[in-house]
């Protein structure tokens, strides 16, 4: 009995040295290294795919067709700043359009002698898509979307590589977050705040918990299906607040005796909506870039001097975002000097793109939304703005 006792606690302490041993070549890398020496993982469990090799490898030698030969497709959720890509394109065409509006060439094609075509979809994840597929694919070359967009997208966008060629506009109110029986936002611990998460609306409202410390844990997220769905949600008491764009929010808050809590008018520089190419449209087509930059540039400088035009295509597209002049307003199209600002070729800008995009993935990493992001370099391609600026120049 005594000799089974001994050959047990001699196991028992057996056992706890190789656990130690186990542990100790597991943090310095050993397991993993006899793993692949001894247990290699066969090939078939490896999956590459074309983000493995750079955007441009089947770009042609010689400039074969300085422009597609089809329509170049631009995506976009409707803002303020879309005003301008819809005076570059014409408009979008479509069957809810029908033969009673104004038909327009748009700058791309009178100026530019580029076709090109704006295609409106309703949710930001459908955009995602689009852009992933790419226009030969049913998707689109080019997109519109914000910055913490692309850094929340990073990894499932791989392949396709975008590239944010411009700066299309700041919301200086676009988006606002709205509630019913608070009157400050430290009173939303414990409320039900609805938001779409794949939308620029969702990092607009950590922004604005952040700013009255209120932890995320605190509050009962709501997922909605898009941003157009939040008026709704709060008028139908499905949430207690919500954040969405400004026009819908503020009038389902009102009609429930609620009020606006916070816009981003509070923080301008927070939700940057950037033009973002395809990597290997970009790299084959460089000069259909360069004219869809100058393009935009000048449906800015247009909407500057008068917002009529963009405003009449807004409003035709985009009913939701109210009025659309002062839709306009409240996310102005970016001209060339802020461009080159928040790009950081020339000027100074309270917040970069480097800046914001890093901050962005370094959030939604802290928060689980992301495992992983690229460094802000490797998503942007300012060689096309930088040549539209030297051009430029008296």
């Amino acid at each position: 009995m005594a000799l089974q006792r001994r050959w047990g606690f001699l196991l028992l302490i057996g056992l706890g040295i190789a656990g130690v041993s186990y542990w100790v070549a597991l943090r310095l890398g050993y397991v993993e290294k006899w793993q692949a020496r001894y247990f290699p993982r066969p090939w078939s469990s490896t999956r590459i795919s074309t983000g493995d090799f750079p955007a441009g490898v089947s770009a042609p030698v010689g400039e074969i067709a300085s422009i597609p030969l089809r329509p170049t497709l631009i995506g976009f959720t409707p803002r303020g700043s879309s005003a301008a890509l819809l005076l570059a394109t014409g408009g979008v065409r479509s069957s809810s359009l029908d033969a009673r509006e104004h038909l327009s060439q748009g700058i791309l094609k009178s100026a530019y002698a580029m076709d090109a075509k704006a295609v409106v979809f309703a949710r930001e994840e459908d955009l995602r898509k689009a852009l992933a597929f790419g226009a030969d694919n049913g998707g689109v070359d080019l997109a519109a979307v914000s910055v913490d967009r692309l850094a929340q997208w990073g990894e499932v966008l791989r392949d396709a590589a975008p590239r944010a060629l411009l700066l299309l506009g700041r919301s200086r109110g676009q988006e606002a977050l709205a509630a019913v029986g608070a009157q400050k936002l430290s009173q939303l611990r414990g409320k039900r705040l609805g938001a779409y998460m794949q939308g620029s609306a969702y990092y607009f409202a950590l922004w604005a918990l952040s700013r009255a410390g209120v932890p995320l844990e605190e509050v009962k997220w709501i997922s909605l299906r898009s941003t157009l769905e939040a008026g709704a949600a709060l008028r139908e008491g499905r949430a207690d607040a919500v954040t969405g764009l400004a026009a819908d929010v503020e009038l389902a808050a009102r009609d429930r005796g609620g009020k606006v809590l916070v816009t981003t008018a509070d923080a301008p520089h927070l939700v940057s909506t950037v033009l973002v190419a395809r990597g290997e449209f970009a790299a084959r087509y460089p000069d259909a870039v360069r004219r869809v930059l100058r393009a935009m540039l000048d449906g800015s400088a247009s909407i500057a001097k008068d917002p009529t035009e963009g405003a009449r295509l807004l409003g035709e597209v985009a009913p939701y975002l109210g009025d659309p002049t002062e839709a306009i307003g409240s996310e102005s199209p970016a001209n060339l000097r802020e461009n080159l600002a928040f790009f950081g070729l020339s000027g100074e800008a309270p917040v970069t793109y480097d800046e914001l995009f890093q901050s962005s993935t370094a959030l939604l990493m802290k928060i689980g939304r992301i495992k992983s992001a690229p460094l802000p370099e490797d998503t942007r391609d300012i060689g096309p703005l930088r040549y539209v600026s030297e051009a430029r120049k008296p």
